[in-house]
């Protein structure tokens, strides 16, 4: 009798652990959903503001058209396109701020303080909202390697965690007014 007691004690210690595992799984993914919801509000920010700051005629007009067109390829973009456009958008914000210049001309402009600034605020917020969706994917991917995860099958059928890689680099000119 004392063998059935100690089996059973050893199987709800088990399943007691299964669970609060397959919990912890549950409760990462729902970071990684949160961290996800908002990597995409901040990227959506950045093109809007970049969009606003193309057609608001602050800038040349070789510099709004290539900025439009790179805000509104990221703004429709599928997802699993998605990566590239950002970048692309990136490698926009980048060409068209190379110079300390062009942000003073932005700046010297009728409102264009205040559009410098919501651009400054939504290029910062970016890598900031990537690096911690990596982070939640990175977590996710760590207890999902698990072999009693995979045994057990805790996951359930939730897709494999993908991190989000693409170029987040800041605009030269708009580096020192980040920090």
């Amino acid at each position: 009798m004392t063998t059935l007691i100690w089996i059973a004690v050893v199987l709800l210690a088990i399943a007691g652990y299964l669970l609060w595992t397959a919990g912890r799984l549950d409760r990462l993914h729902t970071r990684l959903d949160a961290t996800r919801a908002a990597l995409d509000a901040q990227l959506l920010r950045r093109a809007s503001v970049a969009q606003e700051l193309a057609t608001s005629s602050l800038l040349d007009p070789a510099a709004s058209i290539v900025l439009y067109q790179a805000a509104q390829a990221a703004r429709q973009a599928e997802e699993e396109h998605r990566e590239v456009a950002e970048s692309e958008l990136s490698q926009a914000l980048r060409a068209v701020f190379a110079e300390s210049a062009q942000v003073e001309a932005v700046q010297q402009a009728p409102g264009g303080d205040a559009a410098m600034g919501e651009l400054v605020e939504a290029v910062r917020r970016v890598p900031m909202a990537r690096r911690f969706h990596n982070d939640a994917v990175r977590a996710a991917r760590a207890l999902r390697r698990h072999r009693k995860v995979r045994w057990f099958r805790l996951a359930g059928h939730a897709p494999f965690p993908l991190a989000f890689e693409m170029d987040d680099e800041l605009p030269a000119a708009l580096a020192d007014r980040v920090a």
